[in-house]
């Protein structure tokens, strides 16, 4: 019978590379905690429209991407390729956001329908942070220093670069849209087919194209920060004032614009050039529309996320996979009576202690069962045979470093394990 593979792009987590996602899952909710961030959990499937809305119906993710099925119901649904627009569903649904300020986070499994390559895949993962309710800059900046501390507490401070950009406001976009269509309608001939579709669609997203002449076209092309009217002209002033204060270094990027409709004023990435092509670590920005947008009330909100599959990538390609240790103790049993004895045995230290304690089943000889203690990458082997039993001991042996077995009492042996570790 032949083997069912996973479906393409969609990735197994394996217990060596779990340490690594356990890190950073366990850093990103101590961030959250540190900036008062409640977490909220969203269903994977949403209504088609929900994203069609909020989205954009002509961006890549809407037209291309979205994995999208009719139910039994006749109901077009899809798995959502992103979470804002759940968060913001959810809020207007259950009453949270309404003339009140919210900070909340989120951290699950996303999809889309892309080309599977490093750092990019159909199913990923994604931690998004999303404030409501409050309007200036200063939420703005507080959202990038949370990244920035979180690049240095992984360690990768000096291998990251943050870009920024303001859209501006709805008129002033459509003002700039205008003048970018007519520069490009004058070197239409160097655009590729993709950027002339794009021309058609969402010209913004022709900034985005990675084809080397149409970036030497775009070059010269008006920038939106020149098209800006005064109020986000300010907002983001006090964006940049801010974040000089603070000692966050920046680039300015009049090219960057986000893939998703609904951005206004400020959009930033992180980038780095240690995962190759895909070096955006991180995005997000304001989007002061959506709510409103989605049948809510008008409400200003700033946000951003971050694929954590690249964030792995990253940690990895910088620092290495770490090697997992599941057992800090191994229990070795030499005997039937024995191995009653050890299974009691090991309950006990589990709940006596912190301690992550494996049992050895199958039976075996002691050499067979110190191979297994030794591949478990424990620090400490009981040993524990008809013996010791008799005597009222258990034996412990280090596996680490070279130091004599001892023999220590059974009534003393998890605060003698407890204090061993300390030491180990």
């Amino acid at each position: 019978m032949s083997k069912i593979q996973s479906v393409r792009g969609m990735n197994d987590v394996l217990p060596a590379q779990s340490p690594t996602w356990q890190k950073l899952e366990s850093a990103l909710r101590t961030l959250m905690g540190q900036y008062g961030y409640e977490e909220i959990r969203m269903p994977i499937v949403e209504k088609t429209q929900l994203f069609a809305r909020a989205v954009g119906e002509v961006t890549d993710i809407v037209e291309k991407e979205m994995y999208t099925f009719v139910d039994r119901d006749k109901e077009s649904l899809s798995l959502r390729p992103e979470g804002t627009a759940s968060c913001v569903r959810a809020g207007i649904e259950h009453g949270l956001l309404y003339n009140q300020e919210q900070r909340l986070w989120y951290m699950g499994p996303m999809f889309r329908h892309e080309r599977p390559q490093k750092g990019r895949y159909r199913q990923f993962h994604q931690l998004g942070v999303e404030t409501f309710g409050i309007p200036g800059p200063d939420v703005d900046a507080e959202l990038i220093l949370m990244t920035a501390r979180l690049w240095r507490e992984l360690g990768f401070a000096d291998k990251v670069v943050l870009h920024i950009n303001s859209l501006g406001s709805n008129e002033a976009r459509n003002a700039y849209r205008a003048a970018l269509v007519d520069y490009l309608r004058q070197h239409e001939s160097v655009l590729d087919e993709d950027c002339k579709r794009r021309l058609e669609t969402n010209p913004l997203r022709v900034l985005d194209s990675k084809n080397p002449d149409v970036q030497a076209v775009l070059n010269h092309a008006p920038r939106l920060l020149d098209c800006l009217d005064a109020e986000s002209k300010a907002h983001f002033d006090g964006l940049c004032a801010l974040l000089d204060a603070n000692g966050v270094d920046y680039v300015v990027n009049p090219k960057l614009v986000r893939g998703l409709d609904y951005y206004n004023r400020t959009v930033f990435e992180w980038m780095t050039d240690a995962l190759g092509a895909q070096g955006t670590i991180c995005g997000g920005g304001r989007y002061d529309g959506l709510v409103e947008q989605l049948g809510g009330h008008a409400t200003t909100a700033c946000g951003f996320a971050m694929g954590l599959e690249r964030l792995v990538l990253l940690m990895e390609t910088l620092s290495g996979t770490e090697s997992p240790r599941v057992a800090d103790v191994f229990v070795v049993a030499l005997g039937e009576t024995a191995q009653v004895k050890a299974m009691q045995l090991s309950e006990q230290l589990r709940s006596d202690t912190a301690l992550r304690v494996q049992l050895c089943h199958g039976g075996g000889n002691l050499k067979k069962q110190m191979k297994k203690a030794d591949r478990s990458g424990a620090l400490f082997a009981i040993i524990l045979g008809d013996s010791e039993l008799e005597r009222g001991v258990a034996a412990i042996k280090s596996l680490r470093i070279d130091a004599e077995q001892i023999e220590c009492p059974l009534s003393e042996l998890a605060s003698r394990l407890v204090q061993s570790m300390k030491t180990a």
